[in-house]
């Protein structure tokens, strides 16, 4: 690690650390805050060395802006951006927080190539366990589901066209690096995709207060399509009657319900539960 450490200063001593924030690759980089700049240029931010990475890896990363900190710090984050042929700029702190959507930035942003996913590759033959979000608007919600999907190992993520937007870097933040691991299928409508889930030979269960209990009152060993829905105001009844059962999550205490994290971590590890048992 020393050595990967003195090598990659070596390499870059004679770069000039960038302080301009008026500088024409900062501009570029800012813009992405905004969904129509993101669309239009095809790109999107990741912050942080956890999704950094995760996006190196991926081979998405187009350009890393990070400090002689963050350089000193994560050193093989910055190897493999380097063998990846994507550019990187030193900065000052003060440059890196021009284009951060948190408070205090971590040192490390890269921009990143968008990618598309076609939805037919998520119903695979052998697909078992696929999310589907509908008019899931918090960014950290929605980044949180992919998190916990990715543990539970499902085939994918299906995001509703009125859901948030998946490159919203608050979503790339809250899924942890996850958003570079899973197929995520966005701007879909859910009808269409209960068909593609039946068709693939998967169950359709939505998660509701409404429904029946999540234990023992439904076969979890089945491949199975979840839909899980809005924070405030749960999944729209059309949604709910696609459905083949709704399914709730028992309260014992005197919370009124679960954040869409938590309840989403509950249905997708007993469904991942049963499935490998």
């Amino acid at each position: 690690m020393h050595r990967l450490r003195h090598l990659l200063n070596l390499s870059m001593q004679h770069n000039e650390v960038l302080t301009n924030l008026r500088a024409p690759k900062v501009a570029r980089a800012r813009r992405l805050l905004k969904r129509g700049f993101r669309e239009s240029d095809g790109a999107f931010l990741a912050e942080g060395p956890q999704a950094c990475r995760e996006g190196a890896l991926a081979g998405k990363v187009i350009e890393l802006f990070l400090t002689q900190e963050a350089l000193e710090r994560y050193p093989e984050i910055v190897a493999t951006v380097e063998s990846s042929g994507a550019e990187i700029t030193l900065c000052t702190a003060t440059v890196i927080e021009q284009f951060s959507s948190t408070v205090t930035p971590q040192g490390m942003t890269a921009v990143v190539r968008m990618w598309d996913q076609n939805p037919a590759e998520i119903f695979n033959a052998g697909a078992k366990l696929v999310v589907a979000l509908t008019a899931v608007r918090d960014p950290g919600n929605a980044g949180a589901v992919m998190r916990v999907a990715d543990a539970a190992g499902a085939n994918g993520v299906i995001m509703s066209n009125d859901s948030v937007d998946l490159f919203n870097p608050k979503v790339v933040r809250a899924s942890v690096g996850s958003l570079f691991h899973l197929p995520i299928a966005v701007g879909q409508d859910l009808a269409e995709t209960v068909i593609a889930a039946r068709e693939a030979g998967m169950q359709v269960l939505a998660a509701d207060a409404g429904g029946v209990s999540l234990y023992g009152a439904v076969d979890l060993a089945k491949p199975t399509l979840w839909i899980f829905g809005n924070e405030a105001w749960g999944i729209p009844k059309e949604v709910l009657e696609l459905a083949d059962q709704v399914v709730s999550i028992p309260i014992y205490g005197q919370a009124e319900s679960l954040n869409l994290a938590t309840a989403s971590a509950l249905c997708l590890y007993a469904s991942a539960t049963a499935q490998s048992s």
